[in-house]
């Protein structure tokens, strides 16, 4: 098989594999990472910006992890599609602004919520491995985001997983964008070979 139909068949296993999870343990992983708030806030010296999603089927849901991020000094903001092969926007969201569902059925913030660059990107995926490489869902958005991102400013690209995600090895294509860690019901796990955050993540 190419690169891309072992990843249509790595996409298949794995969400069959996520989904698998019983509700109950997605709520307790949802938990324990909002405990793990400060792990996250640790990573810069000073008040930052925070990417989230929201949760779509059975991704680890993050939205108790918000809730205790403000409390660190940070800002939260969430992504908005624009268009097909674009890359995402990010707009600030605070606990209780309504939301508006567009694109996908997926809920965005509301047209007139201010438009910002995170520092750090909170990101929902399939699976990923111990190199940082990440499997989505095939259309390319955070690929194109990172990018992007990356080009403007130094971003620390952290994946949200259940310890069920993880593998081995995946498939990886030049384009496809490494994270810098993954936040797991465990821990902050940082993917050292990507770049040294202790370093470069300052502003």
């Amino acid at each position: 098989m190419d690169i891309a139909q072992k990843k249509l068949h790595l996409r298949q296993q794995m969400l069959e594999r996520r989904n698998a999870i019983v509700a109950s343990k997605r709520s307790k992983a949802a938990q324990e990472i909002a405990q793990l708030a400060h792990v996250l806030a640790d990573l810069a010296q000073k008040p930052i910006m925070f990417s989230s999603y929201r949760a779509l089927g059975s991704e680890i849901n993050p939205l108790h992890l918000e809730r205790e991020l403000p409390g660190y000094g940070a800002g939260i903001a969430l992504p908005v599609i624009e268009r097909k092969a674009a890359p995402l926007q990010f707009k600030i969201w605070r606990n209780g602004d309504p939301l508006v569902r567009r694109t996908w059925g997926i809920l965005e913030p509301q047209e007139d919520a201010p438009i910002v660059l995170p520092d750090v990107v909170l990101l929902p995926l399939l699976a990923f491995d111990g190199a940082g490489r990440r499997l989505g869902y095939g259309g390319g958005f955070y690929d194109r985001t990172l990018q992007k991102l990356r080009s403007l400013k130094t971003i620390v690209a952290i994946g949200l997983a259940y310890t069920e995600q993880e593998v081995n090895a995946l498939p990886h294509d030049s384009y496809d964008q490494l994270l810098d860690g993954a936040l797991l019901p465990d821990g902050l796990r940082l993917f050292t070979q990507n770049r040294k955050l202790e370093c470069d993540f300052s502003f």
